[in-house]
């Protein structure tokens, strides 16, 4: 049995926050209902396309059922309300205020069903000055000051390579719907949940706050290496580059004989870590005119014998596809309605050894509309 067996949850949003959120609990056993305007969630009409299918949505939404429904429409409105009645959890990321508009908010589904749990997910939540902003993943990255301590040496601020703000508020969302979820079986009571993107990304810059908060200076970019520890980042080597994670002295006294220059852990400039990021450009030059020599392989290869930690840069295919990702089953193969199997990346988490992840992709659109309503004993009317 799954942790989240028996729990319900009608799914309100669409692209990428909450889509992710509710797939999280989909993983783990919830049933999803995914509520979807008649054209569908803006995700279905989004590339790469495989066979007609959207790559985004198969992946965002795996494990859920499908309803179309028009909310401009009185009849499709008192259906959507009727089924929030019947379930354990609400998930919407509408803008501010929306919800409210059409009925479907917080404060009215709540009076109606108390034990009701209600997420919603916005860029800036749902008070403060900014809440009424647009907020796309992009905008979010540039206010949390994400952007401004990421990128080279001296270069511009750069985004990630991933829609982190969204992710993050998902991830943070299914977690607080989790918790709500064992506080109502305490208290009997629901829970009104307001997750802001912006918040959840300013949330994990920790090294940023550690920076600003405690040492009252702003964080600079660096690159690849770490801001506050050294050697902590990307060498060159004959044929690209290897990371090199060294922490502590002990671990650079190694390195420092690994590398031929044994004297290098007794010099002043290199006694601490701290000392170490304040000379790194000295250092990272004595390491590279010993990683410069070898390959990537070779660098790992060696570093890995001498128990320190290092790597090589893969892409996402030689993450996905080597031993380890196979033997942890990361991509999992799950029974798609026009896909046939549709390669699907679940949550990370075992429990009792076992890797729970949703029992089919992705719904087609509408698809699950009569036996719904047949299962909650409603009529769709004209």
């Amino acid at each position: 049995m799954k942790p989240l067996q028996g729990i319900r949850v009608l799914d309100l949003s669409r692209v990428l926050a909450g889509p992710y959120a509710t797939a999280l609990l989909a993983d783990l056993g919830a049933e999803i209902i995914k509520l979807e305007p008649p054209q569908g969630d803006d995700y279905r009409h989004i590339g790469p396309f495989r066979d007609g299918e959207s790559a985004l949505f198969t992946l965002n939404n795996r494990g859920k059922r499908s309803l179309a429904l028009d909310l401009k429409t009185p009849a499709d409105l008192a259906l959507a309300r009727a089924i929030a009645a019947r379930v354990d959890v609400v998930v919407e990321n509408f803008r501010p205020g929306v919800a409210a508009r059409l009925g479907l908010g917080a404060d009215e589904l709540r009076a109606a069903h108390p034990r009701l749990i209600y997420c919603s997910i916005s860029g800036f939540g749902q008070d403060g000055p900014f809440r009424d902003l647009p907020a796309y993943d992009l905008v979010v990255q540039a206010m949390s000051g994400l952007m401004a301590g990421t990128g080279e040496d001296g270069g511009a601020p750069l985004k990630t390579g991933e829609s982190i703000a969204d992710l993050l508020a998902g991830l943070f969302a299914s977690w607080s719907i989790m918790a709500a979820l064992v506080g109502r079986g305490a208290t009997g009571q629901g829970a009104t949940l307001d997750v802001a993107m912006y918040d959840a990304l300013f949330s994990m810059l920790t090294t940023s706050h550690a920076l600003h908060l405690y040492a009252g200076v702003l964080p600079q970019r660096v690159g690849n290496r770490h801001p506050l520890s050294t050697p902590f980042g990307c060498f060159a080597t004959s044929d690209g580059q290897v990371v090199i994670a060294v922490l502590n002295g002990r671990q650079f006294a190694t390195l420092a004989r690994l590398i031929g220059a044994p004297e290098a852990a007794d010099d002043p400039r290199f006694a601490s870590d701290e000392s170490r990021t304040a000379h790194e450009p000295a250092l990272k030059a004595l390491i590279e005119d010993w990683s410069r020599g070898l390959t990537t392989e070779a660098a790992v290869a060696a570093l890995a014998a001498a128990g320190l930690p290092a790597a090589p840069i893969w892409d996402i295919a030689q993450a996905g596809s080597n031993d380890h990702a196979v033997a942890r089953g990361l991509v999992s193969l799950l029974p798609h309605p026009v896909l046939g199997l549709a390669p699907t990346v679940g949550q990370p988490v075992r429990f009792d050894g076992e890797k729970p992840v949703a029992g089919g992709s992705a719904p087609s659109l509408g698809g699950d509309l009569q036996a719904i309503l047949q299962e909650f004993g409603l009529e769709r009317t004209a």
